[in-house]
């Protein structure tokens, strides 16, 4: 399409789609042709782009090397017209031969050079000596103790706040080398004074010597992209921390501390870092966030292995697989997924729990020993990405009190035809991150939805598209039936094929009744019931059990599990609620923040309240043996009641949290467990999924008096022994809920939570995580997270867009994880049965 038929269309579909809006003042009529014709042919300008680069992105000859100043919104731009341009600063001269530039540096500050460490340095599980071992540099050589700790690296602190903040685009960076024949996961963390602080990450892999950098100041950090990680706009040969947490724009002028660390690793780990610099961009790509998914759903700018680029390769995608699985059977399986060939215990019809010879097992309907092992997410929710699209709101039919499936466990949730006449641009950037959308009445125009809400991102809520979904019915045909039938079908005999013996959490109900593979069962408690902070809420606050409304809702959703499920001995058991922030170990206020917080609410607000003031006042009896044990001066229990918050922690005061957070979590279980039961009463009740990043010694020995099997959901390389001991004190059933590892290599800007090299390596990380879980004697099963790669735009509700699927976008599986899958399976009861519990 030329430029000028590309901005013909935008006029036409301004016209069919938006109302007229107040055109934007903006700058124009400078530069090179093309910005001439560009700028004095359109209405809007989106921001911030510039027009001048050729096809090959290198900087052409034009005068205007400023962004275009202009105030967008509510506006529809043809993605053609959006051409990204290298912006060089003045004196710089980029690479011959279209190879990236290196970061220019501008203060270095530490090289090692002289031998010895750092001021402030301090080791953290591990040792450091500075080595000529870095191509005949001094370098500072650091040996991680990971095998035994869960936390290694190092730290460096200021006596004295740093300024960093030494230009207009800053970054740090350091160069990394890895000695070993394993990838290594390292951290890299920074904090100001005020506290801020954020968390990103690197893989260096085996053999491994690189430059990585993170932006510190520049134009990315106040973008709101609705990406987890986006392209990098800092054209560079080193690589970029991958963002994990925290926050992005730190106070450059007090920089308080930074470390560089490891967490969970399987073994001892050593890695080389020289060259700890504050850099600056040679060339910055405006146009980083423009066109970068093409019609697949797949990187647009960059190739990678297994990429689509035609309808044919997908079709002929379903015709080779449908061969292969055909064939593919694990012939020592019962008709449950149990072992066959193995000892046989009491059948029940359903699943059931049962310790022998000091490991747990579940036992399958027949009686058969078995182990879960299987993928989560097999589902169309999760899958969707924010187009940028917005609705009149009041056209939007609206989330109520008593909806029952949180939104984004939704599926596509189109909106109503009368919606479509007020559809406007609520987001240039989002919509001009996509090669091509379909129009609502054209082929493939169904995969549309819409996202009430979402958890954080570029636009509160919106219109979605499901790449996914669309790759099936180009790859199945058909209507919407045949496709989604084809896909199902599919899907279990690749679960079958592949040897796992069940579906994971987050299933889709129409699988439920598929009578050829067990499957696990959710809900949400979701309603207008009162709420407490851990003060570290990250999904969400938690529920007030106390309160009779909580009560009420669980029972609405149990009801709701036990409709679908309707009772089938292939249902394993049931989740119920997910990821709670329960509490963070490490400070008195992370631990018992629900205690805290709720204690210094009026009882008249919080049932919760009422609650803990009855169990003080049971053991107390007395307000002054209470201000005694807590060292206060609280005048009257009415006073306790009314609010209350320590100046400081003693030991009686610690002590009686942790009573009361267990009694918040204890009255939480039984609930829920009573409501399973009751509409549920044959099938396992399965706990709450805790992210061991929210969970407490108080709050697990609560859920262990009411679950059947306890439920964990773990991202690290392994279950590191120094944070799972715990399991033999419990002595409970248990299994991981989540866990995933992706790699680089996959055409997605971000490679997960746990990160390998490559394919080949995310497929061996696989295999040595799930054989830790089978040799476990308190384990009965691990889920992976999740079926599909999170969509390249980020999905709907949080950004996410991690390489962590079985399959692409493109419902390509990943060779060498569908291997290692396979050969995990195959020795799956073998390895179980003969692994000895006394050795955990």
């Amino acid at each position: 399409m030329s430029k000028q038929a590309a901005m013909d269309r935008s006029r036409l579909l301004r016209g069919r789609l938006f109302p007229p809006k107040e055109k934007s003042p903006r700058r124009k009529g400078a530069g090179c042709e093309p910005c001439r014709q560009i700028s004095q042919s359109s209405d809007f300008l989106p921001s911030p782009l510039h027009f001048c680069a050729d096809q090959d992105r290198r900087l052409v000859d034009c005068q205007q090397l400023t962004i275009w100043e202009v105030t967008v919104k509510n506006v529809w731009f043809s993605p053609i017209l959006l051409i990204g341009a290298v912006v060089a600063p003045e004196g710089t001269v980029l690479a011959e031969g279209g190879r990236d530039p290196a970061p220019i540096t501008l203060q270095t500050l530490w090289d090692f050079q002289n031998g010895e460490l750092p001021g402030g340095i301090a080791m953290n599980n591990a040792s450091a000596v500075p080595t000529g071992d870095h191509g005949g540099d001094r370098a500072l050589h650091v040996h991680l103790n990971a095998r035994d700790h869960m936390y290694s690296g190092f730290s460096i602190s200021f006596d004295r706040p740093r300024d960093w903040d030494v230009g207009n685009e800053v970054g740090l960076a350091l160069d990394l080398k890895n000695p070993g024949n394993r990838s290594i996961q390292l951290y890299l963390e920074l904090s100001d004074v005020s506290g801020k602080s954020f968390t990103r990450s690197a893989v260096v892999a085996p053999r491994g010597d690189a430059t990585f950098y993170a932006v510190l100041k520049g134009g990315e950090l106040a973008l709101e992209s609705g990406l987890r990680e986006a392209p990098s706009r800092w054209r560079s040969d080193a690589s970029p921390f991958i963002w994990m947490w925290g926050t992005k724009q730190l106070d450059l002028k007090n920089i308080k501390a930074m470390s560089i660390s490891a967490i969970g690793l399987d073994a001892d780990r050593a890695f080389l870092v020289d060259n700890i610099r504050l850099v600056r961009p040679a060339a910055i790509d405006a146009g980083h966030l423009t066109a970068i998914v093409d019609r697949y759903g797949q990187a647009a700018k960059f190739d990678f292995p297994g990429k689509v680029v035609s309808v044919d390769a997908l079709q002929g995608d379903a015709q080779r697989e449908g061969a292969e699985l055909a064939k593919s059977r694990f012939q020592d399986r019962s008709r449950f997924g149990g072992w066959k060939v193995g000892p046989k215990r009491a059948a029940t019809g359903f699943f059931r729990t049962e310790k022998i010879d000091g490991k747990w097992w579940l036992i399958d309907p027949e009686g058969y020993l078995y182990f879960a092992t299987g993928i989560d997410n097999v589902r169309m929710s999760n899958l969707n990405t924010m187009t940028g699209i917005d609705f009149d709101e009041a056209a939007i039919v609206q989330w109520t009190a008593t909806d029952v499936i949180p939104e984004d466990s939704r599926g596509l949730e189109r909106v109503p035809d009368a919606a479509l006449p007020s559809r406007y641009v609520r987001s240039p950037l989002r919509r001009s991150m996509f090669e091509w959308l379909p129009n609502y009445d054209e082929p493939l125009g169904g995969h549309f939805g819409y996202r009430r809400e979402v958890h954080q991102g570029a636009v509160p809520r919106g219109e979605t598209f499901n790449f996914y979904r669309a790759n099936l019915e180009r790859k199945y045909s058909g209507d919407e039936k045949h496709f989604m039938g084809r896909w199902r079908d599919v899907t279990v005999d690749r679960m079958l094929g592949w040897g796992f013996t069940s579906f994971g959490n987050w299933l889709d109900p129409s699988f439920y009744g598929n009578g050829r593979l067990p499957f696990f069962a959710n809900g949400w408690i979701i309603g207008d019931f009162k709420t407490v902070s851990s003060g570290d809420d990250y999904w969400a606050p938690l529920p007030d059990p106390f309160d009779p409304e909580f009560a009420r809702r669980a029972d609405v959703t149990a009801a709701r599990i036990a409709e679908e499920v309707a009772n089938s001995p292939w249902c394993v058991g049931i989740f119920i609620d997910n990821e709670k922030s329960w509490g963070r170990m490490g400070s008195v206020e992370g631990q018992y923040g629900i205690v805290i917080d709720t204690l210094a609410r009026s009882a008249e607000q919080s049932p919760a309240k009422q609650a803990f003031t009855r169990l003080l006042r049971d053991k107390y009896v007395q307000i002054s043996k209470l201000n005694s044990a807590w060292g206060t001066q609280i005048p009257n229990w009415e006073s306790l009641g009314s609010g209350f918050k320590a100046v400081q922690h003693n030991a009686a005061l610690e002590s009686d949290y942790a009573m009361l957070l267990e009694a918040f979590a204890a009255r939480y279980f039984e609930i829920v467990r009573g409501a399973s039961k009751r509409f549920m009463p044959n099938h396992l009740y399965l706990g709450v999924r805790f992210a061991t990043w929210g969970m407490t010694p108080e709050v697990v020995r609560a859920a262990a008096r009411y679950t059947d099997v306890l439920s964990y959901n773990e991202y690290r390389e392994t279950l590191h022994e120094e944070q799972w001991s715990f399991l033999r004190r419990l002595d409970k059933p248990s299994i991981i809920g989540e866990f995933h590892i992706g790699a680089p290599d996959a055409g997605l800007f971000h490679p997960g939570l746990v990160m390998a090299s490559d394919q080949r390596e995310r497929a061996l990380m696989f295999e040595s995580y799930m054989n830790r879980i089978i040799e476990h004697p308190q384990f009965v099963g691990a889920h992976w997270f999740q079926y599909i790669d999170s969509p390249l735009a980020g999905r709907e509700y949080d950004g996410e867009n991690y390489n962590v699927g079985f399959v692409s976008v493109a419902d390509r599986p990943y060779p060498e994880l569908v291997e290692a899958a396979k050969r995990v399976n195959a020795a799956l009861y073998r390895k179980r049965f003969a692994a000895k519990a006394e050795g955990y």
